[in-house]
């Protein structure tokens, strides 16, 4: 049975009670209030009592009571007035969206504002107090160990000057038309790649990140190759079709080997012309894509550096490709890219 992260009620303790008199085992036990065997043994070490018996002999037995009182106790001592201990659902809630779907705290909470699902809860908490609530270890299962990396310190980088020369063969990032730099108009992407284990991984990501609703596209590529990009790209186009070009007007992309072949980028596969106009950042100038960067480190918190891809299935990537774009974003109030971006189509539709 799908385990499930929740609060024990006074009610499931007093059920522990009746199930453990009756001979039920734990496992079994676990299995009927949906969460983990460790649980209910730490249950029963919470209401863990000696009993005196009619022939003077002691057994340790389990008291509900007890557990719960420990219980009210412990919240209370971690800290007066525990708005989250006046609602279980928020609590159970917050560690479903953390634990299972990989949302962060501030994720979690912009989520609930952005979706108006305050009225389903009977308190609400700031971001600031959550993370306070799991560095002081409030909830039951929910640990600062279940958190994504915190933010390191912002990463300082040295901009390259506009009149650098380039190397590939491609037009220069610096004949971009500047509206695109405001992420006003929708329809211009940026696309990297994402490499796995050196010297083992056959396989790579190629990622397309729509600059201003930041939907991505994840595919996962045969080779790290420029023919494989190309390939790629025809299949999307053959997707999309006649709207290619209104939602694919421009690719940036980086130096990389994989993109050398700007002409095959450029071509369509549908017909005669061109499907896109592509542009090329300056060398190591990573910031000029920076939604693909953003968007590689969400990537990574599924796939580690090291991973090798050549056993990870399409289904696996599109599942990857789905989180991100249904994850809550603050730069869009806590809406997903995926909701902006349908938006969008459904303008040019």
């Amino acid at each position: 049975m799908e385990r499930t992260f929740k609060h024990l009620t006074k009610a499931d303790r007093i059920r522990i009670e009746a199930l453990i008199k009756a001979g039920v085992k734990i496992k079994e036990i676990a299995d009927m209030l949906h969460v983990h065997r460790s649980t209910i043994y730490r249950e029963l070490k919470r209401g863990r009592f000696t009993a005196l018996n009619s022939d003077l002999t002691t057994e340790e037995r389990y008291s509900p009571d007890i557990a719960h009182d420990k219980y009210e106790e412990n919240l209370k001592s971690k800290g007066g007035s525990l708005k989250i201990g006046n609602d279980i659902r928020l609590a159970n809630y917050i560690e479903e969206k953390i634990m299972k779907e990989d949302y962060s705290p501030a994720a979690v909470l912009g989520e609930i504002k952005a979706q108006q699902k305050e009225n389903e809860f009977s308190v609400m908490i700031c971001t600031t107090t959550l993370y306070s609530y799991i560095d002081k270890g409030i909830f039951l299962h929910l640990t600062n160990k279940n958190l994504p990396v915190k933010k390191n310190k912002k990463r300082t980088y040295k901009k390259v000057k506009k009149t650098q020369a380039r190397a590939s063969a491609g037009e220069s990032i610096e004949k971009r038309p500047e509206e695109i730099e405001t992420r006003e108009e929708f329809g211009h992407w940026e696309m990297d790649t994402v490499k796995g284990k050196r010297g083992k991984s056959k396989n790579s990501l190629l990622v397309l990140t729509e600059r201003k609703t930041r939907d991505e596209i994840v595919m996962k590529l045969p080779e790290h190759t420029a023919a494989a990009v190309v390939n790629a790209l025809d299949a999307i186009e053959r997707k999309w079709g006649d709207m290619f070009k209104q939602v694919f007007k421009t690719i940036t992309m980086d130096n990389g080997s994989e993109f050398a072949d700007c002409e095959g980028i450029e071509r369509s596969a549908l017909g005669a012309g061109s499907r896109t106009k592509t542009y090329y950042c300056h060398p190591y100038s990573s910031y000029e894509r920076g939604s693909n960067e953003v968007t590689n480190k969400m990537i990574r918190r599924h796939i580690p550096k090291g991973t090798n891809f050549d056993g990870k299935t399409d289904e696996e990537i599109s599942a990857i490709e789905s989180w991100v774009n249904n994850y809550p974003r603050k730069i869009h109030g806590y809406h997903s890219a995926g909701e902006l971006f349908e938006e969008e189509i459904r303008k040019i539709s």
